[in-house]
């Protein structure tokens, strides 16, 4: 089990700096810079938000290639937060995090 969630949170980050097409918007009600990452074939990869210094902040979403969703994160000041939902192989799987590390 520990094995997957590492396995599935390598796969997470891997796809947040590989992708090369993304939208930016700021929210000027939260202060928040909303962005879209797409993969090549254009469907939508990742959605989240930034704070203005460049921290991950709110829920983050990561879908594969077909549009399903593998991923929905949360990121308080940069660091995961809350309960974390991975999608493998059809199952949801829940990992906790307190204190920015995991647990299951």
């Amino acid at each position: 089990m520990k094995n997957i969630a590492i396995l599935v949170i390598a796969l997470f980050t891997t796809l947040s700096f590989a992708q090369k097409e993304r939208t930016l918007t700021l929210n000027k009600e939260t202060n928040l810079i909303e962005v879209v990452y797409y993969h090549d074939n254009g469907e939508v990869s990742q959605t989240g938000t930034y704070t203005a210094d460049g921290k991950l902040e709110g829920e983050w979403l990561s879908f594969d290639e077909k549009g399903s969703k593998l991923v929905t994160a949360y990121y308080k000041d940069g660091k995961k937060v809350g309960k974390w939902i991975y999608i493998i192989d059809g199952k949801l799987k829940e990992v906790d995090y307190s204190k920015n590390v995991a647990s299951i």
